[in-house]
């Protein structure tokens, strides 16, 4: 059996991606794999729009991303809120 082959490759399947490979694969004659790396979104604040408070700091739902520390901010980081779930925007909204 051959591997695999695939005209294009998305990494992240955030709105963004999902977007492009939908609009994508529309041509029947691509062929586009989507790669996420993070879960479902089962989990039920990831649904209600004020469940970003509880999405962001969550490892079930945000990478816990840090900033390097900044002179500007006295030698500080800042959280980096990035969605962990496909379809991210939930934990990705601060």
């Amino acid at each position: 059996m051959s591997e695999p082959t695939f005209d294009f490759i998305i990494v992240g399947a955030g709105t963004a991606g999902c977007l492009l490979a939908n609009r994508l694969s529309r041509d029947s004659s691509r062929r586009v794999l989507l790669i996420e790396a993070g879960g479902k979104d089962d989990y039920h604040w990831v649904h209600i729009p004020v469940g970003y408070l509880y999405c962001i700091g969550n490892p079930r739902t945000d990478w816990l991303y840090q900033t390097e520390p900044a002179a500007g901010l006295n030698g500080r980081t800042l959280r980096y809120p990035r969605g962990k779930v496909l379809g991210a925007a939930a934990a990705s909204t601060a």
